[in-house]
C-alpha cells in the first residue's frame, strides 16, 4: 500500500491562527477516529508571512484520502475550519514517483 502526501496552503488571520491550529489537530483526530488514516502530520507557518499556513499530511494510502475526502462534511471540525480560513493558495496530493 502506497502512502500519500498532502500539502495544503491557506491564509489564516493572525487572530484566528491559534484556533485553526487547535481545530486542525481535532480534525486529524476525527479523521483517525475509526482507522489511522493520517500517519503523520505537520502544521507549518510561512517564515515571511505568519498568516499563511500549511498542512503537511502523510496518509496511510490513496484510499484513505478518498474516503476522508468523501466524508469531509461529516467531521465536526471541518465547518469551523472552513469558516476561519481565508484564501486557499494550494491543495494537492502526491505519491512517490520512484
Amino acid at each position: 500500500m502506497t502512502t500519500c502526501t498532502e500539502f495544503a496552503v491557506f491564509e489564516v488571520a493572525k487572530k484566528n491562527l491559534e484556533q485553526v491550529i487547535k481545530l486542525s489537530e481535532t480534525l486529524f483526530s476525527e479523521i483517525n477516529a475509526e482507522k489511522k488514516n493520517i500517519i503523520a502530520h505537520e502544521i507549518l507557518v510561512k517564515m515571511d508571512n505568519t498568516e499563511e499556513i500549511c498542512w503537511h499530511l502523510t496518509w496511510a494510502s490513496v484510499d484513505a484520502v478518498k474516503t476522508s475526502t468523501a466524508q469531509w462534511s461529516t467531521y465536526p471540525s471541518a465547518k469551523a475550519i472552513e469558516a476561519l480560513v481565508g484564501k486557499k493558495h494550494y491543495y494537492g496530493h502526491f505519491v512517490s514517483a520512484i
